[in-house]
């Protein structure tokens, strides 16, 4: 089974605003709301691709109760653990540009993180996958997902997959992850670098992460596709297709269902990373998560 934790659910508004304009009223052309998080967005896209998952997460207040609802209506398999304060709403406002306003989230405690370790422990076993990604509420820091993988650490024989800022990701590369995947902006803050790093620099750095612990590491970078080094000692690269940007929000997470669905299938590290950038671009170019059939068309045109 694939286990999702989504430390940090939401609510989405998304709206659309005609050139935008800061100071006065502005009013929407467009508007919808679904649900948001890097592990729910996961488990939605590899829901599409037909591999099924197990979503865990923590909500709080009426925007949890919805959370909780609009999941259940999408089919997706989940526990959600019931925390104090508020589940966050995040506003995506799409103008000529694309800005995020992301809120704080509910209020979770160490004793709410046993609930989770308790219940992931009663079900996982030899085999399975466990990703962990996105950022996490406050007074959670950047050592949650170490003290995570620490406790969870006599299940033996799991895959561990994490897609994380700074800290919150380093600091579980002690334990080995199957794979992780900063983008080009969070690996130049990880190695301090003042430039955007080329595709060899960048496979660079991915060598050190795997120094570090790492399995198996890839950098995205938008529409210039994807770097992976593996741990058979293989540095690959994927250009992505271009096409319209409509919403980033995603893009990350469907690459990460992509590259699982595919490797689950071929075990191929190169087909797994092709197919894994034509999920994000084809999320990349749709209003949320793509669906099977775009893409598998993205992918026709990398090939």
């Amino acid at each position: 089974m694939i286990y999702t934790i989504t430390f940090n659910p939401s609510l989405d508004y998304y709206v659309k605003v005609n050139n935008l304009k800061s100071g006065i009223v502005n009013r929407t052309s467009t508007e919808y709301i679904t649900v948001g998080g890097k592990g729910l967005n996961v488990s939605l896209a590899l829901k599409e691709l037909g591999n099924p998952s197990f979503a865990y997460g923590f909500i709080a207040g009426f925007t949890g109760r919805a959370i909780d609802e609009k999941v259940t209506a999408m089919g997706l398999e989940h526990e959600f653990i019931e925390v104090e304060g508020q589940s966050r709403i995040n506003v995506k406002i799409k103008s000529t540009t694309e800005t995020d306003i992301n809120g704080i989230g509910a209020e979770v405690t160490e004793d709410d993180v046993t609930k989770l370790i308790n219940s992931l422990r009663a079900r996982l076993v030899s085999g399975d996958w466990l990703i962990i990604c996105g950022s996490v509420p406050s007074p959670l820091g950047d050592r949650t997902y170490e003290n995570l993988l620490k406790r969870l650490k006599g299940v033996k024989g799991i895959n561990v997959v994490v897609d994380a800022c700074g800290g919150l990701l380093t600091n579980t590369l002690k334990y080995r992850p199957f794979l992780i995947k900063p983008n080009i902006f969070e690996l130049s803050e990880i190695f301090g670098l003042k430039t955007l790093p080329s595709t060899k620099e960048i496979a660079a750095c991915a060598r050190e992460l795997q120094k570090q612990g790492a399995r198996n590491v890839i950098c995205s970078m938008g529409s210039d596709g994807a770097v992976m080094v593996t741990e058979a000692d293989q540095a690959l690269y994927v250009r992505a297709v271009r096409g319209q940007l409509v919403n980033s929000v995603g893009a990350g997470d469907s690459m990460i269902a992509g590259f699982i669905h595919e490797y689950l299938a071929s075990g191929n590290y190169f087909s797994a990373l092709n197919f894994a950038t034509a999920a994000g671009s084809a999320c990349a170019f749709t209003q949320h998560l793509a669906t099977k059939e775009q893409i598998e068309y993205i992918e026709s045109l990398m090939l």
